[in-house]
């Protein structure tokens, strides 16, 4: 079993990293080389404007390499429940942000002719008990009322149709959702803002911002110290860096995946009928797919600790064992791969994207940030440069969680909480 992402190992590395010094100056510097950072870069460059990407370590291997693969239309939350708590308009605007989203992912591969496996696959949220198909149904009745017809409530009678598992009470499919390989296609990005001109520093962590007046910064790194016009902070959950703000608004919980080995195309097939992005609706529920080479990868929070090659081998016996809960004609399956990332998750599971203290941000995507990454990292180039009324989630508050500062010691109490949620619910 290796301790490594399925993505990153089986992904070509990026071939047109910037060589040398830093230059003296450049129009916008961003801080992270994800999937927002070399999104932003595209843009810009494509517009003419001189980026400088500055990546503390490999290219898209965090959280945009270390993920479960899906890109979906869909809020992080239960959406009856946000319909009711935010508004129903409200709730439809960030629906339709994420729908958005998955089109802009779909547009840059088209854009750049990304070679990334791209398949349209839908999502099925899964019921793990009787109640939570209530709770889909209700989620479902108002989904299609205000936001988005194209969706499916699949009872459990016909369940067996959408996957070969006896585990589920019924599910809710929505349509606009595709997948791809996340290794090939972070690879692919950075490429197209390569060609159009962005300068790409990996094993550059950024070790100062200093301001200089306005949006105005002198950024110091690894590398040395250059002065910035404007600077996009796209580090997501990152523990690098003087960016203790942050740090104190997201909670940096760890996500654990596994993926098998190949089980063939027919095995696949009775599995997985429909081959879409699975998701279940337990709090410390799983996520799965099938990858290019039919393997499954099964995903979730298997342990609320952060990740480490010893959190991540325990992790990875726990999915074992929850991909034979689920399909026992997988108990004996051999596992490949497994590895550990960390989720940037805010306390309403929402995303946070604006400006503070003259620093621009996009961050928070709370483990649905596969399409909002990218889509932000375009928003945000045009927030950058006046248009800030094109940030969906620029209305919303963002205070300190209480008690957090950077290390997120109340993890275990958090998994015990929603471990008693699962029980009671």
């Amino acid at each position: 079993m290796k301790l490594d992402s399925y993505w990153l190992d089986t992904a070509p590395r990026f071939s047109q990293l910037a060589q040398g010094d830093l230059p003296a100056r450049a129009d916008v510097v961003v801080v992270g080389g994800g999937f927002t950072g070399l999104s932003a870069a595209l843009e810009l460059a494509k517009r003419g404007v001189s980026v400088i990407v500055l990546e503390a370590g490999r290219l898209a291997a965090q959280a945009s390499g270390r993920n479960g693969g899906h890109c979906n239309t869909g809020v992080a939350q239960d959406y009856a429940s946000l319909s009711a708590r935010i508004g129903g308009e409200r709730a439809a605007e960030f629906y339709r942000a994420y729908a958005g989203a998955v089109e802009t992912v779909r547009a840059i591969i088209g854009e750049e002719g990304i070679d990334c496996d791209l398949r349209d696959s839908g999502k099925i949220k899964l019921a793990a008990k009787p109640q939570h198909f209530a709770s889909l149904a209700k989620s479902y009745d108002v989904i299609r009322r205000e936001v988005d017809a194209d969706v499916e409530l699949v009872p459990r009678e016909r369940i067996r149709d959408e996957i070969a598992s006896d585990g589920f009470f019924g599910g809710l499919v929505q349509r606009n959702g595709m997948q791809m390989h996340m290794g090939k296609f972070g690879v692919g990005l950075a490429e197209a803002a390569a060609r159009r001109g962005a300068r790409i520093f990996e094993d550059s962590p950024v070790t100062g911002l200093k301001p200089l007046g306005g949006n105005v910064f002198e950024v110091q790194s690894a590398r040395g110290a250059m002065r910035a016009d404007r600077v996009l902070i796209a580090t997501g959950a990152s523990l690098t860096g003087p960016l203790q703000w942050f740090r104190r608004r997201i909670a940096p919980v760890g996500s654990f995946i596994v993926a098998t080995e190949p089980l063939g195309k027919a095995k696949l097939d009775a599995l997985l009928p429909t081959r879409r992005s699975y998701v279940t609706t337990r709090h410390i529920g799983n996520y799965f797919r099938a990858t290019p080479d039919e393997r499954l990868l099964f995903g979730g929070r298997a342990r609320f600790a952060m990740s480490n090659p010893r959190s991540d081998e325990k992790s990875g016996r726990i999915l074992q064992a929850g991909i034979a809960q689920y399909f026992p004609q997988l108990a004996d399956v051999r596992i490949d791969y497994c590895w550990g990332g960390l989720v940037d998750m805010t306390a309403d599971r929402l995303p946070r994207a604006g400006q503070h203290e003259g620093l621009f941000y996009s961050m928070g995507y709370s483990g649905h940030g596969v399409q909002m990454s990218v889509h932000m990292g375009r928003v945000m180039a045009d927030v950058m440069f006046g248009a800030a009324a094109r940030n969906p989630w620029r209305t919303l508050e963002w205070p300190a969680i209480p008690g957090h500062f950077g290390r997120a010691w109340f993890l275990p109490l958090v998994g015990a909480y929603y471990r008693l949620q699962d029980v009671l619910h």
